[in-house]
């Protein structure tokens, strides 16, 4: 996978500013506001800064945390897991492997009746789906 490369003013100048602030700032939507929190259709989840895979929708399932949740990435090089310590407490941000952008977090052991018991809690602005 090539990886994608720009400058801050050229991400500046591709994104909204909303999707600046979460992609590029490591930001975060407000719960239950994004476009894919309960959508159901069928497709693939791709980043909405330079088009990567990320999730398939049959991975993707109701958490009830406000944000679309998944058990898996699409391949498990899609997107890379980097340990993050900004609010005080320890958790497991996902970035997009091709493009560097930040995409949410992951967490695992919540009891989720999933085949792997993690919850790749993810923002609906960093996505673009593609309906099969």
């Amino acid at each position: 996978m090539d990886k994608v490369v720009k400058s801050e003013a050229q991400w500046r100048e591709q994104l909204t500013p909303e999707e600046y602030h979460v992609l590029r700032e490591a930001g975060t939507e407000r719960a239950w506001t994004g476009e894919y929190v309960q959508t159901k259709t069928a497709g693939v989840y791709s980043c909405r800064a330079c088009g990567a895979e990320l999730f398939r929708s049959a991975t993707k399932f109701d958490s009830h945390c406000g944000w679309p949740s998944f058990y898996q990435p699409s391949e498990s090089d899609a997107v890379v897991l980097l340990e993050d310590r900004s609010l005080g407490t320890i958790r497991t941000e996902v970035r997009c492997a091709r493009c560097d952008s930040h995409l949410g977090h992951v967490f695992h052991g919540e009891g989720y009746p999933t085949p792997t018991d993690d919850r790749y809690c993810i923002n609906s602005v960093c996505l673009t789906l593609l309906p099969e």
